[in-house]
């Protein structure tokens, strides 16, 4: 794929590049499918003749959301055969990402995760429209369907998300405010300040991909999960150091063990108190949080 525009074909995926990025992340949440799925789209969009496309942005997006759709089975079926509970690849992000309200929560883990639970087609429409604020008729385009059938799906998708997102909405400063303050408990392993951190109902998701350890099912409840993540504490014997980071637009914990990264952590805050905590351990997903990760919804 071209780094420098050379052609008004390049000029224009180079332009779009960070959108068509993001529509197939937030799509497959994977950093390594979405990087996949742009080469793919960069090979068709190659071979397009250029005179007959009027809407190069619409084009390029409708090229990346057929790919996504593809490369969506391909990874339904790999999370059939997962080893515990599979969370989204997490990203280091520009902070232009954090300061986008609408941009961060599209790519919060907490969104992410209960973009999951939903169809492949009802996932495209809800991201393409929620998201990305594409009309019908593109998106009905993109996916040979209807823009009727489409309004119809996305009516579903919204329903369906909404009674499952997290409720309400939290600033950024006081998600950042309550990460530190259970950075601080981690880093001096204070038991009590861990405790008055979490909800009574804190609920802790962790991932492993059964290449590092981590719980096979979620763990619930604020004296539960401070065990889990006690008990991590008491048995490792390396140094044990926390770093902030904004991982997908949003405050989050880099774990490193003497001064290896070994896992991600982010936080749903709610009430001034943390409410869900994504905890990643598959190095596999680890990779692209040494570098920061430009995206956009326009």
């Amino acid at each position: 794929m071209p780094d420098q525009p050379a052609d008004p074909a390049t000029a224009a995926f180079v332009a779009h590049r960070n959108l068509l990025f993001t529509v197939a992340y937030e799509m497959l949440g994977s950093a390594a499918d979405a990087e996949d799925v742009l080469q793919e789209t960069w090979l068709r969009w190659a071979d397009v003749d250029q005179e007959q496309v009027h809407d190069q942005r619409a084009y390029l997006v409708r090229i990346t959301t057929r790919q996504s759709l593809n490369r969506l089975r391909t990874l339904n079926r790999r999370k059939e055969a997962y080893v515990g509970p599979w969370l989204p690849e997490p990203m280091l992000t520009t902070p232009d990402v954090a300061e986008d309200v609408e941009l961060a929560e599209s790519v919060s883990m907490a969104l992410l995760l209960v973009l999951e639970t939903l169809g492949p087609t009802e996932r495209a429409v809800f991201v393409l429209r929620e998201a990305f604020d594409i009309d019908y008729e593109e998106i009905a385009a993109a996916l040979g369907k209807t823009p009727a059938a489409v309004r119809q799906i996305a009516h579903r998708a919204r329903r369906h998300v909404d009674a499952r997102r997290p409720r309400g909405v939290v600033s950024a400063a006081e998600t950042r405010a309550v990460v530190a303050s259970f950075q601080r408990a981690l880093e001096t392993r204070d038991l009590q300040g861990l405790l008055d951190m979490l909800a009574p109902d804190v609920v802790v998701i962790g991932d492993g991909g059964g290449l590092k350890q981590a719980a096979l099912r979620p763990v619930v409840g604020a004296a539960q999960v401070l065990r889990y993540l006690t008990v991590g504490l008491r048995h490792t014997r390396e140094t044990l150091t926390v770093e902030a980071a904004v991982v997908n637009g949003n405050p989050a914990l880099l774990l490193r063990l003497d001064g290896e990264l070994d896992g991600i952590m982010a936080a749903r805050v709610e009430d001034g108190l943390i409410a869900g905590l994504y905890y990643v351990r598959n190095p596999e997903k680890l990779t692209h949080l040494a570098a920061e990760i430009p995206l956009s919804l326009r």
